[in-house]
């Protein structure tokens, strides 16, 4: 008798809460919390805490001061921003690299550097690359892993990027192909030229 009214009060349970659900859904203004994949949902925990957005997502200016641009998210820098020249800095002064107000182009002793665009998209950003293209790029600082391969300059942290485990680097992978892709020519980045013979005795 015990263990029957304890299931029927389970069914009970259970169907409020599923009338309770629907009853929800069908009210104006509330929206169901689709439930996020868990590897995805690693990924973007991942990308934040290691500041994929800092360099990657455009900055603009908002009411408090310079904010991401989130419908550009991880699109790098605008292609439609051409820099002037860069400052001319020595390597071995106080002050000897500049950033864009945008915070997507960075000049220094190494050169020029514009943030890649990161989302899927298959022109601009890492819709033609492989994930195994992905991992190895960060793990040898060497565009999409290739030994001969562009440097991947700063001040892009794959150094510390490329410690994350190979289950971290997949969530974040997978996290990347699941953003809007945003169709975002960023500029190559130029690194600086080697110094003259001379200077190298």
């Amino acid at each position: 008798m015990v263990k029957s009214r304890r299931w029927m009060l389970l069914v009970a349970v259970a169907g409020g809460t599923a009338m309770a659900a629907a009853l929800a859904a069908q009210q104006p203004g509330r929206v169901a919390t689709p439930v996020k994949d868990p590897v995805i949902a690693r990924g973007e925990y991942l990308a934040h805490i290691a500041g994929c957005n800092d360099c990657h997502t455009p900055l603009k200016m908002g009411p408090k001061g310079p904010e991401p641009d989130m419908t550009r998210m991880l699109s790098g820098h605008p292609e439609n921003m051409v820099m002037p020249p860069a400052p001319a800095l020595a390597p071995d002064a106080p002050w000897n690299w500049a950033g864009a107000a945008t915070s997507t182009a960075f000049a220094g002793p190494w050169g020029i550097s514009y943030s890649r665009n990161l989302t899927p998209d298959k022109e601009t950003g890492l819709g033609n690359w492989t994930e195994e293209q992905f991992v190895r790029a960060l793990r040898t600082g060497r565009h999409q892993g290739n030994p001969n391969g562009r440097m991947i300059l700063p001040p892009m942290p794959w150094p510390s990027v490329s410690q994350m485990t190979d289950e971290d680097l997949h969530a974040v992978w997978t996290f990347l192909r699941a953003v809007p892709a945003v169709r975002n020519d960023a500029p190559q980045s130029i690194p600086a030229p080697p110094p003259p013979a001379s200077a190298k005795h």
